[in-house]
């Protein structure tokens, strides 16, 4: 558990540290939240084509004051930093590691697009509802959603893996 603790904390450190990177933000987190605009404002198009993106804007053509931003830390690298730490400072095959994290990061950005589109539709309808669903529910949602897809991927691992990890737990 030491092990874990450790390696977790140096991981998401270093993650964090990295995000905040200009070169990193720039070549990887701002075109990505360009990205989850354009695909959540192709989404909402389905069923309101008035909906556009701009960058990491998405908007209303019709109402120009109707538009949010997906600012940094709403983007769910956040989110997906912490599963990756999580996965990878648990001991297990690569290939298991890459798997989960890849269908965690799916999972993930499956909420986030679900909470971007939401929040866009709050936003016109109450701007109080539309801050506490923000600044509350979502951000716990996201977390809890990283959460929950480590503790899935910890029952799925094969029982090789946790016969292990109990050898080498001493009480």
């Amino acid at each position: 558990m030491l092990r874990f603790t450790i390696i977790f904390i140096v991981l998401v450190l270093v993650m964090f540290s990295l995000e905040l990177m200009e070169p990193i933000r720039q070549a990887v987190i701002l075109p990505f939240t360009g990205f989850l605009a354009t695909f959540s404002a192709a989404i909402m198009q389905f069923f309101d084509s008035n909906v556009v993106s701009n960058a990491d804007v998405i908007m209303n053509k019709e109402n120009s004051s109707h538009a949010v931003r997906i600012a940094a830390g709403c983007n769910g690298v956040e989110a997906v930093i912490v599963l990756f730490a999580a996965i990878f400072a648990f001991p297990s095959s690569f290939k298991h590691k890459l798997i989960g994290f890849v269908l965690g990061f799916f999972a993930i950005q499956f909420l986030n697009v679900i909470r971007i589109i939401s929040l866009f539709y709050l936003l016109a309808w109450d701007k109080t509802w539309f801050d506490w669903f923000h600044l509350y529910l979502w951000q716990a949602l996201i977390i809890l959603d990283a959460l929950i897809v480590w503790l899935l991927w910890l029952r799925f691992l094969p029982k090789k893996n946790t016969e292990n990890l109990n050898n080498n737990v001493t009480v």
